[in-house]
C-alpha cells in the first residue's frame, strides 16, 4: 500500500520538474551586452510570503536564446522567476535570479536574494563554465 503513494510521489514530482537549459558562454555574453548597471529598471513584484510587493533594479532583457536537453536553439521569456545557475572553474555553483544579472566590463553581477538587500555576487566571465537557466516555477509576477 505504501507503494501507491510512493509512486504517486514520483509522478507528482515528474510532472512539477523544471525543464533546465544552458547557455554557452560566449552567447549568453553576446546577449547581455546591453544589460549593464545604467540600463537596470525598476521592477516591482508580488511578495509571495506577505501581502506586500517587492521593489528592485532589474535587466531589460526580454527573452533569452538557450540550448535545450536535445541541443536545439529555443527561446526562453525573461521573467521574475528565471533561475540562473553558474558553475566557477572550481566547481562551486552560484544561484541568482536572472532579471538581477547584469555585466560590468567582463564581469557578471548578480543579487543572491530579493528579501536580503545587498547579498551581490560579482563573477568575472573567462571563469564561468557553465549556465544554466530554468523557469522556476514559483509565483513571482511583475507588478508593473
Amino acid at each position: 500500500m505504501n507503494y501507491k503513494y510512493y509512486l504517486l510521489g514520483i509522478a507528482a514530482m515528474a510532472l512539477v520538474s523544471c525543464t533546465t537549459y544552458t547557455i554557452p558562454v560566449e552567447s549568453f555574453k553576446s546577449q547581455m551586452v546591453d544589460a549593464t548597471e545604467e540600463t537596470m529598471r525598476p521592477a516591482e513584484i508580488n511578495n509571495p510570503l506577505t501581502y506586500g510587493s517587492l521593489s528592485y533594479p532589474a535587466n531589460n532583457i526580454d527573452r533569452l536564446i538557450v540550448i535545450n536537453k536535445d541541443g536545439k536553439r529555443t527561446y526562453l521569456t525573461n521573467s521574475p522567476s528565471i533561475e540562473m545557475r553558474v558553475t566557477h572553474v572550481n566547481g562551486k555553483r552560484y544561484k541568482f535570479y536572472f532579471d538581477t544579472v547584469y555585466l560590468e566590463n567582463d564581469t557578471l553581477k548578480a543579487e543572491r536574494s530579493r528579501f536580503i538587500a545587498g547579498l551581490s555576487r560579482q563573477i568575472p566571465l573567462d571563469s564561468i563554465v557553465k549556465i544554466e537557466v530554468q523557469d522556476g516555477g514559483k509565483k513571482f509576477k511583475y507588478q508593473n
